[in-house]
């Protein structure tokens, strides 16, 4: 029978967590030993391949062969396996499996040994010439016969009846027990009398494809098919986890581990899967698992401390990145110190009130590793509204990680003296409260006092949310009723309370103005943008206000960047014509014939033209003729820059009714448009895209 020899698969790992997911496969010696670090697909050692035994002088038989090649079928050639002992001792160089590694597990992805020490290593096989004091088993499905009187049966048989595996010899020996949990045999199996040794802990379940032993009582044996194998289901999600196929990976993990969820590697192979999928809080949780399941594993400690790090939890992550008694990844306690460098001065700064200290501070953290961690990027976004950013703070928020509840046992980590998890909510609140969401801010509060009940910032926060909802309620209903000073009051408690709302310096504002008190009203409507520069409602509201004070250049100007939001609005589009009436007349500029809208206004005389161009404000000439399509398409966009911008004279030509203007003019390519002030040409354009021509009318408008 041909098994398999002890060749190591090289290791996949996963060495950072955003753009390190994939890596090739590599193998890494540390001092003669394994860089635990790294992770790999170890399948089992499965013992010494066929080795071809020659008859030895003096009576005895002996068999010495080099390793060559390595199979990692689990299927055999032969038809069965054969196990026997000497009545007398075994070869005190027979190489034995040893148990100095208690982290070694079975096709987890992790590294365990040398394939060049795998390839190279010697294996001797010896048996005394007198067979027999202990008869031989056979398990399988093929016949079986005697063998010949100077060769011994292939396979992995030694003296003492222990499991002969490649690539070992310079490790302790130590017996193995063949049973659950052990050997992949292929074929055939050979199993001894006792238990089996534990599953899940060092190699895995154990796979026989035939007389397969799974799960259950101890010598017990189930035939199943490949599909029922999880050791089978294992190889083929490693397979896919190479092929980048996270997914079908992870599927195929999940069924190795109904089978058989005691496995530590299955837990451990399945977070890698979910690395992959950048489902970090599930993988982290399976790495917990793993450890739970063997409480030694080395690589599920350094994945899990690189996950938590990744997510920010820099306490939690130092216990398994410096487990104790195992050398520690230089580059991730290099990041680890980094990031506890950097989020223990944004503590300091945010504590102060800081903000550009804590923005500078939380960007730094972020970027030395903890990249993937929801409250960081919250913290981000409380920096940018507390710096009146509301709409950078807003789109932070936004673009926030969204993972899973927090791992179980790393549920109660804090962050700025709050448990991690009821962070963001708290962040949440504040923003939804400056956009004036303010049912959705009582419900982020509610959500974060739920996690986190005893923390006072949140408890304060709840009762602020509750008490400006009341003021803002009880300062609508007193507008509505007219009653407009004890509305400025009811608006003002609630500022008092946040002085981030820019809703509430808003609708205070529409008091003032009421009122009459249009410079107040201008200075809350001035607040409330600088917290949210896009504000439609403080625009018109300020504009407004400008325009009582006759401070036209103002109005003009915010009215403006009004049409550009709300390009249909006629209302808008009206009071921009006033206001820029209102400017030139202040200026001393012609205005008595500048009238608000109308159509494109047709000219064919030269004389009418140098008139019209002449007329106060800036005039859009369009050069066409009645069979250009170009001219066809753009003529109805025209018409709706002649609403949207009504201040502006916009004509239209016909080159051919009216060859003298086109000679005048120099027009030979339609469409062409022309824009003049005052009479004086100051902008031409060819054929232009209407973005172009919108733009460059939005330019000349004032």
């Amino acid at each position: 029978m041909s098994s398999q020899s002890g060749k190591t698969k090289p290791e996949l790992g996963l060495s950072s967590l955003s753009d390190r997911l994939r890596t090739t496969l590599t193998y890494d010696e540390v001092d003669g030993g394994v860089n635990v670090n790294k992770p790999d697909f170890r399948e089992l050692d499965l013992g010494s391949p066929v080795s071809p035994l020659r008859p030895r002088t003096g009576g005895g038989l002996t068999a010495t062969t080099t390793t060559t090649t390595t199979t990692t079928s689990s299927s055999s050639s032969s038809s069965g396996s054969v196990s026997g002992r000497t009545s007398g001792g075994h070869n005190s160089n027979l190489p034995r499996k040893s148990d100095s590694n208690p982290n070694s597990h079975s096709g987890e992805l992790s590294a365990e040994s040398s394939p060049s020490a795998a390839r190279n290593l010697k294996s001797v096989h010896t048996r005394s010439d007198s067979a027999g004091s202990h008869p031989l088993i056979y398990s399988g499905s093929g016949s079986v016969t005697s063998p010949a009187v100077n060769v011994l049966p292939t396979g992995n048989i030694c003296p003492s009846g222990r499991i002969l595996k490649t690539g070992m010899a310079s490790r302790s020996t130590k017996s193995d027990v063949l049973g659950s949990g052990s050997v992949n045999y292929g074929h055939g199996s050979i199993m001894r009398g006792g238990l089996a040794s534990k599953p899940g802990l060092d190699n895995g379940p154990a796979n026989y494809n035939r007389g397969l032993m799974v799960g259950g009582e101890p010598g017990k044996r189930t035939g199943v098919s490949s599909g029922s194998d999880p050791e089978e289901l294992k190889k083929m999600g490693n397979d896919n986890y190479r092929k980048g196929h996270f997914a079908e990976a992870l599927s195929l993990y999940d069924k190795a581990i109904a089978i058989s969820p005691g496995n530590a590697a299955y837990h451990f192979n399945r977070a890698a899967a979910l690395m992959g999928l950048k489902r970090l809080v599930e993988a982290a949780r399976e790495c917990e698992e793993a450890i739970r399941l063997d409480p030694g594993y080395v690589r599920a400690h350094h994945r899990l401390g690189s996950l938590l790090l990744s997510l920010g939890q820099t306490e939690n992550a130092r216990k398994h990145i410096c487990f104790p008694g195992h050398q520690p990844d230089p580059l991730e306690v290099q990041k680890l110190q980094s990031v506890e460098k950097h989020l223990s001065k944004c503590t300091d700064a945010r504590r102060v009130g800081d903000w550009r200290g804590t923005l500078r501070e939380v960007d730094a953290a972020i970027a030395s590793g903890a990249d993937a961690s929801p409250q960081l990027y919250s913290c981000r976004a409380e920096a940018l509204l507390k710096l009146y950013q509301l709409d950078d703070a807003f789109s932070a928020l936004s673009n926030i990680p969204r993972y899973a509840s927090a791992t179980s046992s790393h549920s109660q980590s804090k962050i700025f003296g709050m448990l991690f998890e009821a962070y963001p909510y708290f962040v949440k609140t504040q923003i939804e409260l400056a956009r004036g969401r303010f049912d959705s801010a009582l419900t982020a509060v509610e959500k974060a006092g739920e996690v986190d009940p005893r923390n006072v910032e949140i408890s304060i926060l709840l009762n602020n949310v509750r008490l400006v909802g009341r003021a803002r309620a009880r300062g609508n209903d007193l507008f509505k009723s007219e009653r407009f000073t004890e509305a400025c009051s009811a608006y003002g408690e609630g500022l008092r309370l946040d002085p981030s709302n820019s809703v509430l310096y808003c609708n205070r504002s529409a008091c003032w103005f009421k009122l009459g008190q249009w410079q107040r009203s201008v200075d809350d409507c001035n607040q409330a943008l600088r917290i949210q520069p896009n504000y439609t409602k403080a625009l018109l509201r300020r504009a407004a206000s400008n325009s009582k004070l006759e401070r036209w250049s103002e109005a003009v100007r915010d009215y403006e960047a009004l049409r550009r939001e709300l390009p249909d609005d006629n209302e808008v589009a009206e009071s921009l014509f006033h206001a820029q009436v209102a400017l030139r007349k202040s200026r001393g500029e012609e205005v008595h014939n500048m009238k608000f809208g109308g159509e494109v206004e047709s000219v064919s005389g030269l004389e009418q033209f140098r008139a019209a161009v002449s007329s106060p404000g800036a005039s859009v000439v369009h050069f066409k003729t009645a069979s250009s399509v170009e001219c066809k398409q753009i003529s109805p966009f025209l018409d709706t820059l002649c609403t949207r911008y009504p201040s502006i004279n916009f004509l239209k030509v016909d080159i051919e009714e009216s060859a003298a203007i086109a000679h005048a003019e120099n027009v030979r390519i339609v469409p062409t448009f022309k824009i003049y002030r005052k009479g004086a040409r100051v902008k031409e354009m060819i054929c232009p895209s209407p973005e172009v021509l919108e733009s460059s009318v939005r330019h000349y408008s004032i």
